[in-house]
């Protein structure tokens, strides 16, 4: 089992820039294909970026490219998303999610471990 605990959220300005993190123990995931999620209040769970297991590869969502950044660090067990410009719309619970094996970077139900969140706030 993999556990998952992200950080780095917190109440900001539009237009702020924030970095969280997600560090993996209980067993190393660097031959996992890593994500982030996010949930809005009262809207489903969204894709918003991942990275393959090699970390040469990586996957936005339309709204953020250009103003996201996800990266891992394989020495740490841990990736990061950093957001950059970031807009009121922007405010959801930022999950990370990690899984060994699948074929759509984009789709959550492939993801086998899950955080419990990190809660984003920007405030226009």
């Amino acid at each position: 089992q993999v556990q998952l605990v992200e950080s780095g959220g917190g109440l900001v300005q539009a237009g702020a820039v924030l970095r969280l993190s997600c560090a993996a123990s209980r067993r190393t995931i660097g031959n996992y294909a890593m994500a982030w999620f996010r949930q809005a209040p009262g809207k489903e769970r969204m894709f918003v970026a991942a990275i393959s297991w090699t970390g040469e590869n990586t996957y936005y969502e339309d709204s953020v490219r250009g103003r996201a950044t996800i990266s891992r660090e394989f020495g740490k067990n841990t990736i990061h998303l950093q957001m950059n410009g970031l807009k009121p719309e922007d405010t959801a619970v930022y999950f990370c999610a990690g899984r060994p094996r699948g074929s759509n970077y984009r789709n959550g139900e492939e993801y086998e471990y899950w955080g419990r969140g990190t809660q984003v706030t920007v405030s226009s």
